[in-house]
């Protein structure tokens, strides 16, 4: 295969995760927590640059082998966010605090009250789905860490 269509075979997976994150939040009804907010930055990262090297494979295929590995090492960072995540929601670690609904300005005891009513909480370490044992972070540490080792792969052995 191509570089130029391995390129865009890793855009449209990528693309079609983070697409698959969006459903989970709109139509599932399953908002993200913090952390899920993070893993998808590199998606939105890696995405243009894995199209941008499938449009230069063919006229410039060092530059295109190199987006491609920067595409692979965006969804590496992702894989391990999601490793990450992952180990909070199954205990084996800690998370982060700031994994709850924002507060505002506080005045007085009646204003917080009100606020802490009205606050979703939206937690880092209770996993909201769950397929085979394995929470939405787990399958994006699977597919964010395969993307990353087929996009570093056509990067160094795909034909121009």
């Amino acid at each position: 295969m191509t570089l130029s269509r391995w390129a865009f075979l890793l855009a449209a997976v990528a693309a079609a995760t983070i697409l698959g994150a969006w459903g989970f939040e709109l139509i599932g009804g399953l908002p993200p927590c913090p952390l899920c907010l993070e893993q998808r930055v590199p998606y939105y990262v890696g995405v243009p640059l894995a199209v941008l090297a499938g449009l230069l494979a063919a006229r410039a295929p060092l530059p295109a082998r190199l987006l491609l590995g920067l595409f692979g090492l965006a969804m590496f960072v992702t894989a391990g966010i999601a490793a990450y995540h992952a180990g909070i929601e199954w205990g084996w670690w800690t998370g982060p605090t700031d994994c709850s609904g924002a507060v505002a300005d506080v005045k007085d005891a009646s204003s917080l009250l009100g606020q802490l009513g009205k606050a979703q909480v939206i937690r880092c370490d209770a996993a909201a789905w769950r397929l085979f044992g394995l929470s939405l972070a787990g399958y994006n540490a699977l597919i964010s860490a395969g993307l990353g080792l087929a996009a570093l792969g056509a990067a160094s052995k795909a034909r121009a």
